[in-house]
């Protein structure tokens, strides 16, 4: 671990453990060892003699042997980084590794291993990162209240050291900028996010309503339910990457779609739904009902105000062959400040602004023809108008919280720009 300002020395290497499918115990797949700059991976002997042995995806990492450098212009294979935390994982542990707090915090930088070998074991997908090819030690806390996890986000989010008797905090490996935390009740996880000291409207109930509202127009989705704790709301997402298999867990391998397009953050604004969609025609279990699938969900961010449709909130399981699209997930309506927003991915090339317009232009590349896309818009805004206030009502929604979120970010007008039928009127 080192940041620019601290002379210890990084870690160089990191064992991949992996769980095969169906397994309810990892095995060591392989290592990723530090080459300057970048991060190169290498398969163990003994896990490409396994006859149960997976790629960890394809094409980026195929069953071979040496050492693999990542393809520009990234850093690290997308496969790996995928089991890495994101932003909130990365401030979590700063914030323990270093004790610093606010503004001094902000200058820390550490290392992909780093960050990898102190987040929390219970990371999406079925990857870890180890300090050991031969003994498996989970970095998982000890259980905490949800209170307990909110008041240790509380104290993050204000770049406070964590107190010692609130250690137990664990969301280090869950990807997101947001605060969140690893809960587990007996067969099922859950990802709870909390409110951030910042919001200025009801941003937990309004991501609940958006995916209660997904699930009721036929997406499938994540299931939610939402709870006050210490006044505060929180929204429980149940994980899908998870089975539980008697006293143990078996895990679900799964990549995000910037591993699906190949890209890092900076590059991934050129993705987009239609490339997608070329992915999905080509390696993805029933393409026919996946690309419909997938047309929904983007139709869906648009009428809902989900500009952060960003590449890493897209996701598929990946059994070794072939991909299958996860439910949906993170689908959080955001605040709009100007009249003409964009979604975080085109919808068609650079054609990205949130027009059900543009949706609809896009249909042919989803196998839709443009009576099948107008059916899906229209019937989406027939039921998001119809489920808007028991839906509402389901989360406990003020009334000046409905105001404020509807028709600007559920069924905004610009959505409607250019596109007419009977169910917009």
């Amino acid at each position: 671990m080192i940041s620019k300002n601290d002379k210890r020395e990084a870690p160089q290497t990191a064992f991949v453990w992996i769980w095969l499918p169906d397994a309810d115990e990892p095995i060591v797949a392989g290592r990723v060892d530090r080459d300057g700059d970048l991060y190169a991976f290498t398969y163990g002997r003994n896990y490409l003699a396994h006859k149960q042995a997976i790629p960890i995806y394809l094409p980026e990492l195929p069953l071979q042997r040496g050492a693999m450098l990542p393809n520009a212009p990234l850093m690290i294979a997308n496969c790996l980084r995928d089991g890495a935390p994101d932003a909130w994982g990365r401030r979590v542990i700063i914030n323990r590794l270093t004790g610093l707090k606010g503004d001094a915090a902000k200058d820390v930088e550490f290392d992909e291993l780093t960050f990898m070998l102190n987040s929390g074991s219970d990371r999406a997908g079925a990857l870890d990162f180890q300090t050991s090819p031969g003994v498996y030690t989970p970095r998982d806390q000890a259980s905490a209240t949800l209170e307990q996890l909110m008041t240790a986000a509380e104290f993050v989010e204000r770049g406070e050291p964590i107190p010692q008797a609130l250690d137990n905090f664990h969301g280090t490996s869950i990807g997101g900028a947001r605060p969140k935390a690893l809960i587990e009740d007996g067969s099922k996880k859950y990802i709870a996010k909390f409110s951030a000291t910042n919001d200025t409207y009801a941003v937990v109930k309004a991501e609940f309503i958006a995916m209660r509202l997904a699930a009721r127009v036929g997406i499938v989705v994540a299931p939610v339910s939402l709870c006050a704790v210490a006044g505060k709301d929180v929204l429980l997402v149940e994980r899908f990457d998870r089975t539980r298999a008697g006293k143990v867990w078996c895990r679900r391998a799964m990549v995000s779609a910037l591993t699906l397009f190949g890209l890092d953050e900076l590059s991934a604004r050129h993705a987009s739904y239609t490339e997608l969609a070329d992915i999905v025609r080509a390696r993805f279990t029933a393409p026919k009902e996946t690309l419909r699938e997938l047309y929904a969900r983007m139709v869906f961010n648009v009428l809902v105000g989900n500009t952060d449709d960003h590449a890493r909130n897209h996701a598929a399981f990946w059994d070794g062959s072939t991909l299958t699209l996860t439910p949906a997930y993170d689908i959080c309506p955001q605040a709009r400040n100007a009249r003409g927003p964009n979604q975080a991915i085109g919808i068609d090339g650079n054609e990205r602004r949130s027009l059900l317009e543009a949706c609809r232009a896009a249909a042919p590349k989803f196998l839709l023809n443009d009576n099948d896309a107008r059916a899906v818009i229209d019937g989406q805004v027939v039921t998001i108008r119809q489920s808007w206030a028991d839906v509402c009502d389901e989360a406990g929604l003020s009334e000046i919280d409905r105001t404020f979120l509807w028709q600007r970010q559920f069924l905004n007008d610009y959505a409607f720009d250019g596109y007419s039928t009977s169910a917009t009127g």
